[in-house]
């Protein structure tokens, strides 16, 4: 039987002191995993509806043929595996900034870790997204020119709630377009959000992609009784 609480893991990092955490939840009744940044909750296997539509919604935008997709942050893997569930898919490279976070799939803290990290397309990156996408680096340490077939990201709150202030400027024209150069003809860009609908941040997104789409993704909220909801965005680049 475990513990009503238990704290898996926890590590001082750049940002703060991250931890992760397993509780029972009265409500549910079901184990939930959850990951705090000092006082505040990151994420929570509580909801994870958005994140998994994230790599549905967006690869859905792709045609019919094997595709290379990047995630940006790895959090409890949802996103991840949710891409690695469309056969279509034939390399993933997921890139997470904090080691811990790698750390706690490897070790198997996690349930269903072992479905991402043992499957032969997944790599998992530990670097900065931004900084990676900012400096010219890129997500391929073998192939720092490589272009991808999707980018999904779901680090920061919102495009304009950011988790630190060097993350700023994906969201203006100049850091989407640099985003967009790292996709194929035709590529996809999906982006989470716990906003609603920010209709300047579509404005710029359709400066810069041919398309861009704002979807409400909701989800039941045991916690609340009601429902919540999340925004996904999905731009595409010229085919």
């Amino acid at each position: 039987m475990h513990p009503r609480l238990a704290e898996l893991d926890w590590a001082n990092t750049r940002i703060g002191e991250i931890s992760l955490r397993r509780r029972l939840e009265p409500t549910t009744k079901t184990e939930v995993y959850e990951v705090k940044l000092g006082d505040e909750y990151l994420m929570s296997s509580m909801f994870t509806v958005a994140e998994e539509e994230l790599a549905r919604l967006t690869l859905a935008a792709l045609p019919d043929a094997p595709l290379d997709v990047v995630v940006g942050g790895l959090g409890l893997g949802y996103t991840a595996r949710a891409a690695l569930a469309d056969a279509r898919v034939r390399s993933l490279i997921v890139v997470e900034a904090l080691a811990p976070v790698i750390d706690w799939h490897r070790r198997e803290l996690l349930p269903q870790a072992r479905a991402l990290t043992t499957d032969p397309r997944t790599t998992l990156l530990e670097g900065d997204f931004f900084a990676l996408l900012r400096d010219g680096a890129g997500f391929d340490p073998a192939a720092p020119d490589r272009l991808f077939d999707a980018i999904l990201v779901d680090i920061d709150h919102s495009p304009v709630n950011v988790l630190d202030p060097t993350h700023a400027d994906l969201y203006t024209p100049t850091g989407l377009r640099r985003l967009g150069s790292r996709l194929r003809p035709g590529g996809a860009f999906g982006l989470w959000s716990d906003d609603e609908p920010d209709d300047a941040f579509l404005a710029v997104l359709r400066q810069c992609f041919v398309a861009a789409t704002a979807h409400v993704v909701t989800f039941a909220n045991p916690l609340t009784r009601g429902s919540s909801a999340n925004t996904l965005y999905v731009a595409t680049t010229a085919g």
